[in-house]
C-alpha cells in the first residue's frame, strides 16, 4: 500500500509539473517558428527549423534595450531600498525597546491584509500631486519599503540570541556598527533570499509601471510586452520571442540561486 502511495503521489506531481511547465516550453518552441507554424491549427509543437531571426525582428520592432534598461534600473535600486529599509526597521522591531512597540507590529501586521489595488490609487494621487508622472521617481520611491520584508527578516532575525546585542553595546558598538558589523553578516542567508525575490518582483513588475509612465522610453519590460503584442498584430512567433526574451534572464537568475532562496524561505520561517 506504501509503495502504491508513493507511485501515485509522484505521478499526479510529475503531471501537475507537465501541467505547470508546458505554457513555458511552448512558448520557447513557439518563438523558433515560421507564422504559420506558430497559428497552425492543431497546434505544431515542434518547429521545423529553429528560426533564429525571430529574436532580432522582434528586437527590432521595438525598443527592447531601452526596456531592459530601465526595468534593471528600476528593480536594482528598489531592491537595495528595500533592503536597507527592512534590515533597520526589523533590526528596531527585535532588538529595540521602545513605547508602543507592539501597537506598531499590530498596524504593521493590519497593512499587510490591505490589498495591493486598494493603495495603488491613492499612491497615485500622492505621485500626480507632486508631479513626479513618467519618472524613474514614481517608479521606485513607492517599492523601496515592503512590509512583508520587515516581517519575513524580523523572523529571521529573532533567531540570533539579544545577548549579542547586549555585548555589543557594552563593547561600545553603536547600532549601525552592530548592523553592519555583526547582524548583516549573520542575515546573509534572509538578505540574500529577500534581495533576489524583490528583485524578480520589481522585474514583474505591470500594474504601478503603467499608471505612472505615459511614454515609451520609461516603459518597463512588462509594459514593453504589452505594447509589442498590440503594436505587433498577429505576429505570434515575434510575440513569443519577445516574452522569451523578457523571461529568460529572470528564469536563469532563479535556476542560479535557487538553494539560497529555498534556505533564506526555509530559515525565516515565513510561509506564503
Amino acid at each position: 500500500m506504501k509503495k502504491f502511495n508513493s507511485v501515485l503521489s509522484k505521478t499526479f506531481i510529475l503531471i501537475m509539473a507537465l501541467i505547470t511547465l508546458f505554457p513555458f516550453v511552448y512558448m520557447i518552441l513557439a518563438s523558433f517558428m515560421t507564422y504559420q507554424e506558430a497559428t497552425s491549427i492543431p497546434p505544431t509543437l515542434i518547429p521545423e527549423k529553429f528560426n533564429w531571426s525571430n529574436f532580432s525582428e522582434a528586437m527590432k520592432q521595438a525598443p527592447f534595450v531601452r526596456y531592459f534598461f530601465n526595468t534593471i534600473l528600476v528593480s536594482g535600486i528598489s531592491t537595495i531600498g528595500t533592503v536597507l529599509t527592512s534590515v533597520l526597521a526589523a533590526f528596531a522591531l527585535v532588538k529595540l525597546e521602545f513605547r508602543f512597540k507592539n501597537l506598531l507590529v499590530l498596524v504593521m501586521a493590519a497593512l499587510l491584509m490591505v490589498p495591493y489595488e486598494v493603495t495603488v490609487f491613492t499612491n497615485y494621487q500622492t505621485i500626480a500631486q507632486f508631479g513626479l508622472l513618467n519618472t524613474y521617481t514614481a517608479l521606485i520611491v513607492p517599492s523601496l519599503a515592503s512590509v512583508f520584508y520587515i516581517f519575513y527578516l524580523k523572523e529571521y532575525l529573532t533567531s540570533i540570541p539579544i545577548s549579542y546585542y547586549k555585548a555589543a553595546k557594552v563593547d561600545g558598538c553603536g547600532d549601525l556598527e552592530f548592523i553592519r558589523r555583526i547582524l548583516v553578516p549573520l542575515g546573509k542567508p534572509a538578505l540574500f533570499t529577500m534581495g533576489i525575490l524583490s528583485f524578480i518582483n520589481g522585474w514583474n513588475s505591470f500594474l504601478w509601471p503603467i499608471l505612472v509612465t505615459n511614454s515609451k522610453e520609461m516603459r518597463l519590460l512588462s509594459n514593453g510586452l504589452s505594447a509589442f503584442a498590440t503594436e505587433s498584430g498577429t505576429n505570434v512567433q515575434l510575440q513569443m520571442a519577445a516574452s522569451t526574451i523578457a523571461i529568460v534572464p529572470i528564469l536563469i537568475l532563479y535556476l542560479v540561486f535557487r538553494k539560497q532562496i529555498i534556505r533564506g524561505v526555509v530559515k525565516s520561517g515565513v510561509k506564503g
